[in-house]
């Protein structure tokens, strides 16, 4: 790709992050995503990206291909039967560290709106997560689970647990971005999510 294609793409990348996290997925139009990439024709997006799904697609697959590098060594580490407490660590650690870069905080929110389609109830992760070391970490989540719960039980908990996830870490990075106070500090924080999140998976199953 030409270089000046491949500054065009990554503007629209940023462009898009930036406004799909502070307008929302479908409250950013795509106008202002190219005016913000400094673009003058409408169809950059459609031309890089194929649509503006397509470019949402790709925003999220270049954080994830980014945390993989930090989740592919944690994986084989956790062998084939771990701790439940040890899963959700893995699972929560790299994406956590996204509160560190003002473009991760932008994947944050972008992620947390998406809480409610990571197909884990039906086991259809979206492509840019199927096939990746994040599927293999909820997949040991979804085997910790199911050893003491019901499926249906287990699958619900993840669920919920994984937008509890997005929703707290969004919050946290609007918290950042916008100079509000904090309670704790970045390794005090995580560690309490990942006391809570795992709290809440062992939880007793409540009697009809």
């Amino acid at each position: 790709m030409p270089r000046s294609a491949t500054t065009t793409r990554e503007r629209l990348l940023s462009a898009g992050a930036r406004l799909f996290a502070r307008h929302g997925i479908d409250g950013a139009a795509t106008r202002d995503i190219v005016a913000l990439a400094g673009q003058a024709n409408d169809s950059a997006v459609h031309y890089h990206f194929g649509s503006r799904h397509g470019l949402l697609t790709a925003i999220i697959e270049r954080h994830v291909r980014r945390m993989e590098d930090q989740r592919k060594p944690e994986l084989d580490a956790l062998g084939p039967a771990p701790d439940l407490g040890a899963v959700v660590a893995a699972v929560v650690g790299p994406v956590a560290a996204e509160l560190t870069r003002e473009d991760g905080r932008d994947f944050l929110r972008i992620i947390a709106q998406l809480a409610g389609r990571a197909g884990v109830r039906t086991h259809e992760l979206p492509d840019p997560v199927a096939g990746t070391a994040l599927a293999g970490q909820l997949a040991l989540l979804e085997d910790c689970c199911r050893a003491r719960l019901p499926e249906p039980v287990a699958l619900e908990r993840i669920a919920l647990t994984i937008t509890m996830l997005t929703a707290s870490l969004a919050d946290r990075a609007n918290r950042i971005d916008e100079r509000l106070p904090v309670l704790l500090d970045h390794p005090a924080f995580v560690a309490n999510l990942i006391a809570m999140l795992t709290a809440g998976l062992e939880a007793d199953v409540t009697p009809d």
